[in-house]
């Protein structure tokens, strides 16, 4: 199950880079400045603040030992409990940012909203069952386990969809929550250790 690290690590170091920026995408950038900017830019530092929270949570699940699967389970099962959390934190943060003062903001941040608790809802899922499986089943309930960390996959899409939007995209090159987003590298903990 040494698979399970990895597939964790390289989901969520792509979800914190899709978090930043959309890569090299070619979201608008403003040389003129409209009344709405300084609004935008703060909303959209509401939004990144919101989101950031995920950031901290721990890259790399537990190792499996196979010698012992009831200790693997309980372990990965307190990481599925932590990483519900980290997900759930932003999904209610995103709804209290209020309006937006951009057309169509609204729509995309209740859009992250809902992804961020679908994901940790894949989370307490994936917690139940490997809590409720056999404790000397070497693989009970790791498969939910890992479509739960598959799922994070999907979290990069709503962020990159605010880019639909280019005063907040451009709000976002500007908001410095949003830089620290992107100032986020992969620590030297996402690799897993044999």
């Amino acid at each position: 199950m040494r698979l399970l690290p990895l597939v964790a690590a390289t989901a969520l170091v792509a979800a914190v880079a899709g978090c930043g920026s959309g890569g090299d995408s070619t979201a608008p950038t403003t040389s003129s400045t409209t009344p709405s900017d300084a609004a935008a830019v703060a909303y959209m530092d509401k939004v990144c603040t919101a989101t950031a929270s995920f950031a901290s949570v721990p890259r790399t699940p537990p190792q499996i030992d196979p010698n012992d699967p009831a200790k693997g389970k309980a372990d990965m099962a307190a990481y599925m409990g932590q990483m519900a959390e980290a997900f759930n934190q932003p999904a209610t943060k995103l709804r209290e940012v209020g309006p937006s003062p951009v057309a169509g903001g609204d729509q995309q941040v209740e859009q992250m909203a809902t992804t961020f608790a679908g994901i940790a809802k894949n989370f307490t899922d994936a917690k139940a069952a490997l809590e409720a499986a056999d404790a000397n089943d070497p693989v009970g309930g790791l498969q939910a386990a890992g479509e739960a960390i598959t799922r994070l996959d999907e979290l990069v899409a709503p962020l990159k969809q605010l880019e639909s939007v280019p005063e907040l995209a451009a709000a976002a090159e500007k908001a410095a929550a949003c830089q620290d987003l992107r100032t986020l590298k992969p620590s030297e903990s996402t690799t897993p250790t044999s």
